[in-house]
């Protein structure tokens, strides 16, 4: 039990570090369901340079509140790994949507690849 506590203390810290980082290159894709609103700009996320130095790779997935007029009202995490998720809100806070006659909402997916630029 000692053992599994400092291995999640060890991995919090981890996770809080890479949070406070920022530049680096930009992750592979940023992707949107199929039949959603159109993205008509896209800002990249940053590959976190923490991340980068532990070869952190996956995916990670963001469900967004998109304004009537296509701004990103609120994002929250689905899913994917700490030192990843805090870039891509970033970057998808500041995408353009297509304009709508109501609030709407949708998952966009990024993916990271260790090996990649």
């Amino acid at each position: 039990m000692r053992f599994a506590w400092k291995r999640f203390v060890r991995l919090a810290a981890t996770a809080a570090v890479g949070l406070c980082l920022g530049t680096g290159t930009p992750a592979q894709t940023g992707s949107t369901d199929e039949g959603k609103r159109k993205v008509k700009s896209k800002v990249a996320p940053a590959y976190p340079e923490l991340a980068k130095r532990m070869s952190v790779s996956g995916k990670v997935k963001i469900e967004v509140v998109i304004t009537p007029d296509g701004r990103v009202k609120s994002t929250r995490v689905i899913g994917g790994h700490p030192l990843l998720v805090q870039a891509c809100q970033d970057a998808v806070k500041e995408w353009k949507f297509a304009a709508a006659p109501e609030e709407t909402t949708q998952i966009v997916e990024f993916e990271f690849s260790a090996g990649g630029n």
